[in-house]
């Protein structure tokens, strides 16, 4: 019952060029309980989401006039709103492009409806899951993480992260010392281990390291354990 009343506050931007796509997914997302706005192409978007300041926002790529991947860099420049892109490209070079832009997670067309409303229920959990007291405020090697906020400053410098890169450093930070493969990661993001696992955690972690660590070539706060996956360095 609580989630359903978190879900009726929650505006979804399904961004794509098919009106056929926009209206399947607003009726099923409707019958979720979330409120649901629309737009044809990437500018549209763009509009529509400074007017409405969704929760999240559902991303095609190609869409005429300016598509998902520009789109992504100009909104991104002052929004951390969480982005799932509806792709139909299969390359997974396409994926990661998105990925390193700055969206927080993508689905392959043509895809299941279960599945897209669980991918969505999974990202904007990300926000609302409670936290220990004790862990709302992580101060550790030069990072100060405020959950309250959903902020992080490193070094005393402002970093800008998307709803994923924030989870995923506070998960790390949290348990210094701990290794987590990458699997175990997309779990605690996710709820669950979709496709790509590998390539999704690491574009995540490369963008983390370029807007917390003093030097990202040589990063000392996120460490790679090779054959396992990833932790944060103990202080």
């Amino acid at each position: 019952m609580k989630w359903a009343k978190i879900k009726l506050m929650k505006t979804i931007l399904v961004a794509d060029d098919k009106e056929s796509v926009r209206t399947l997914v607003r009726e099923v997302l409707e019958s979720e309980g979330f409120k649901v706005v629309s737009a044809s192409n990437g500018s549209e978007a763009l509009s529509v989401a400074e007017q409405v300041r969704p929760a999240l926002i559902l991303l095609d790529i190609m869409m005429p006039e300016m598509n998902g991947y520009e789109f992504i860099r100009a909104y991104r420049k002052q929004h951390e709103t969480p982005i799932i892109l509806l792709t139909a490209k299969m390359e997974e070079t396409d994926k990661v492009l998105g990925l390193e832009l700055g969206a927080d997670d993508y689905i392959t067309k043509p895809f299941g409806m279960k599945e897209l409303v669980a991918r969505i229920n999974a990202v904007l959990r990300r926000g609302s899951a409670a936290i220990p007291t004790a862990q709302r405020s992580l101060s550790i090697s030069g990072l100060v993480i405020d959950v309250e906020t959903h902020s992080v400053t490193s070094h005393g410098i402002h970093a800008n992260l998307t709803p994923s890169e924030f989870d995923l450093l506070h998960i790390l930070a949290s348990n210094p010392g701990r290794v987590y493969s990458r699997a175990d990661l997309l779990l605690k993001l996710q709820g669950t281990d979709y496709e790509n696992v590998e390539r999704t955690i690491d574009v995540h972690i490369r963008n983390l390291r370029s807007k917390i660590e003093l030097d990202p070539a040589n990063p000392t706060l996120i460490e790679t354990v090779f054959g396992v996956g990833y932790r944060f360095r103990r202080p």
